[in-house]
């Protein structure tokens, strides 16, 4: 029997660090443009979407942990910033999904992403 290490293998780590960047910048977007919050099952949902464009997979309770941590930073940043300054950095969020794109807005939230995901125990 294979017994789950403590932490994920390095791609998966960055798969799932990525994943939730792209929940979060979904999520914002959905916010700023319709005026309502994904709800987990949802964005656990979107994650089984993306995840399927790369050919890789993730069991729904690990998706569904993604989309709540996603939800809390994406609720977060919208509850402390300007509906323009949210709006700015729900599109900045977005074009950063390019990984040919340098944002520093990006960056810092990709960080965020993975400092939440290892104290969530998610990675």
């Amino acid at each position: 029997m294979i017994e789950k290490t403590a932490s994920a293998a390095p791609a998966d780590r960055g798969t799932r660090i990525a994943l939730c960047f792209a929940l979060v910048a979904e999520r914002l977007t959905a916010y700023y443009e319709h005026g309502q919050w994904l709800n987990e099952a949802q964005g656990a949902s979107l994650a089984a979407d993306w995840l399927s464009r790369s050919q890789r997979s993730l069991p729904l309770a690990e998706r569904r942990q993604l989309s709540a941590v996603s939800d809390d930073l994406a609720r977060e940043i919208a509850g402390s910033l300007s509906r323009e300054a949210g709006l700015y950095t729900a599109h900045e969020l977005m074009e950063a999904l390019d990984p040919n794109y340098v944002s520093e807005v990006g960056e810092s939230i990709m960080s965020e992403c993975e400092g939440r995901l290892v104290a969530d125990g998610a990675i």
